[in-house]
């Protein structure tokens, strides 16, 4: 699909990707169209003008219809009439990440989950340069694959989390290294409310994979492990490799007597003890089996897999810590925006606290988290649309329930139930979009509210 010169592509979507798409395609001679069913930000479009690229706003038109294919942005449905139209008349549609794939230079390790996406590509890039080897880091994570991928080499991994809604949208996209963290019921809205739909999606990670290539999967994910089989009945597939923190796996990395080991062609390797991964929490010592074992099977030396575990600190609106306040510790875990993400969240600490949740539901099962709240949470704050979802179904199992209209109105209740030695813990459960332009903004908005107490 590199042969774009010419060819008549509609940009579905203005947001990150959409313009990126936009302007790769363009640099390849493409003549590309953006439209986009909502209002288009002004900085997207003084960017569109200055590149002069043609756009639209708030509808479709019949140029967007008239196209010999269209890159979509993970934002638009399928059932969206302009998706429902190319379908009927048989105009191919591709995900960002697949145009960007036809460009590509680079040996790619594509990581999908339902959670912990952005921590293991994070915690892959620090140990790529703790071993001094070039990558870049792209997808879901910030900056668009199309917009890095004209610098990919040989030599420089590109390294990219990628979503459920970039693989149902994919031709030939082949990662050299595929990896999936977890599978949990998530965007169901997108899906039919069908989990195996769902799955389905995230196994596409492998689809284009040969059998020279290494899939990497979670071996304590009863869903992935019955899905894999999927995978190895294939005639041609890749090299299967499991991660536990449980059991001893065929070939991959696990946990034994308290090391982690690698095990590849038969042959064991001890590379650390579990203490000295530096994020806490059972499923960050899951994250660091896939990040180390990706970077084993990609020939980095073992001293620098271990010293990137050891010297990690995380990411960004997931479990970060904000602040010790009169002996109370504020973590803020924006970038949880399902259950399965809070009650990895929950499992990371042994301390009471008062647990902030809520924003826009995307039709939670909040009773997935009783016993970690029974165990641990004595207050639950509730904010956003989904108050009185949260309320019928916990708001009879904690000592304090609360509501409040505002973030920052819910920091400030949080400082009066929260005591020395205790945490409060933002980690929503929800999406953003109720009251925020995105995960990253309601993050930030919960950091200023803790520094103003």
């Amino acid at each position: 699909m590199t042969d774009i010169k010419n060819r008549h592509i509609a940009i579905i979507g203005a947001a990150r990707s959409g313009l990126a798409a936009a302007r790769l395609l363009k640099r390849h001679g493409a003549d590309v169209f953006v439209s986009d069913a909502s209002e288009i930000q002004s900085a997207v479009k003084s960017k569109l003008d200055q590149e002069q690229i043609p756009w639209e706003e708030n509808h479709h038109s019949e140029r967007a219809r008239n196209v010999n294919m269209a890159v979509i942005s993970p934002g638009v449905p399928d059932n969206a009439p302009i998706m429902e139209f190319y379908a009927q008349v048989g105009i191919p549609v591709f995900s960002e990440l697949e145009a960007a794939s036809w460009f590509n230079k680079s040996p790619i390790i594509a990581v999908t989950g339902s959670n912990g996406k952005t921590t293991v590509t994070s915690w892959m890039a620090h140990t790529w340069k703790t071993a001094n080897r070039p990558c870049l880091l792209a997808g879901n994570i910030g900056r668009a694959f199309s917009d890095m991928v004209d610098n990919t080499l040989p030599g420089t991994t590109a390294i990219l989390e990628v979503s459920s809604f970039q693989l149902d949208h994919i031709r030939s996209f082949r990662p050299d290294v595929s990896v999936i963290l977890n599978i949990t019921p998530d965007h169901l809205d997108r899906y039919n409310q069908d989990f195996d739909l769902y799955a389905g999606s995230k196994l596409r990670i492998t689809k284009n994979q040969q059998a020279e290539d290494i899939f990497i999967y979670n071996f304590d994910d009863p869903v992935l492990t019955e899905k894999v089989e999927t995978v190895r009945e294939r005639d041609i597939h890749p090299r299967l490799m499991a991660v536990s923190v449980n059991k001893e796996v065929p070939q991959g990395a696990f946990v034994r007597d308290d090391q982690i080991i690698f095990k590849i062609n038969d042959s064991e390797e001890i590379l650390m003890n579990k203490s000295e991964v530096g994020l806490p929490g059972k499923h960050n010592l899951n994250n660091s089996l896939a990040t180390a074992l990706a970077a084993r099977v990609s020939e980095i030396k073992n001293d620098a897999i271990r010293e990137s575990l050891r010297s990690f600190e995380g990411v960004e609106h997931r479990l970060e810590p904000v602040r010790l306040l009169d002996g109370v510790r504020y973590i803020n875990d924006s970038k949880a925006t399902n259950i399965n993400a809070v009650w990895f969240a929950l499992d990371s600490f042994d301390l009471p606290i008062v647990l902030i949740l809520g924003g826009r539901d995307k039709g939670n099962d909040y009773t997935g988290l009783k016993d970690q709240i029974l165990e641990k949470v004595h207050t639950i704050i509730a904010i956003g649309e989904a108050r009185g979802s949260i309320k019928d179904q916990l708001g009879e199992i904690v000592p304090n329930y609360l509501e409040a209209d505002s973030l920052k109105e819910a920091v400030r209740l949080s400082r009066t139930k929260a005591k020395r030695g205790e945490i409060v813990l933002l980690s929503p459960a929800c999406a953003s979009f109720d009251m925020f332009d995105n995960y990253e903004h309601r993050g930030n908005v919960f950091k200023e509210a803790v520094m103003e107490l």
